[in-house]
């Protein structure tokens, strides 16, 4: 039997065991970090000079002081100092500055978003990228103005990356 949860790695009390009081609140402690992560900002490479107890932030490469050799993970301020934790792909966690969701994808925390379509109360708003559409030239006069609004409708459908350029 393994001494810890296969997915969070949470602690787990054995039979028997002596002070299962410390195993108990490493595991609570890991789930207060990790279920519904919060972090303070994106990631960065060193601890912020003010901090306090709760607080998470992700640790970016080539961490360094107190982070160093944590690159990646999250970690937590606590009342006896950093406790860490190894991202895992697919991890979602919420940051306040800027606010958004961050995904730990491929190694790396982006604020992307990777998906075949946008649905918005099941409504596909957004799909895959069309081939891009010629600009409009050439016709009469009279064409002008429709050829100017056909034109700033191409602006705006690029501008969103719907269409390719």
């Amino acid at each position: 039997m393994n001494d810890l949860t296969s997915r969070l790695g949470f602690p787990l009390l054995a039979a028997g065991q002596s002070q299962k009081e410390v195993t108990h609140n490493e595991a609570l402690l890991r789930a207060d970090m990790l279920v519904q992560a919060v972090v303070e900002g994106l990631p960065q490479p060193q601890p912020p000079a003010a901090r306090a107890p709760g607080q998470c932030w992700l640790v970016d490469a080539a961490a360094q002081g107190d982070w160093a050799g944590h690159d990646g993970q999250l970690t937590q301020w606590t009342e006896g100092g950093w406790r860490f934790f190894g991202a895992f792909e697919g991890m979602a966690v919420w940051c306040r500055t800027p606010a958004g969701m961050l995904h730990h994808i491929g190694g790396n925390w982006t604020r992307d978003i990777d998906a075949g379509a946008l649905r918005i109360d099941g409504n596909r708003v957004v799909g895959a990228r069309q081939p891009a559409i010629v600009s409009p030239v050439g016709g009469q006069i009279a064409d002008a103005e429709a050829r100017s609004a056909i034109s700033q409708i191409l602006v705006v459908l690029r501008a969103h990356g719907l269409i390719s350029t």
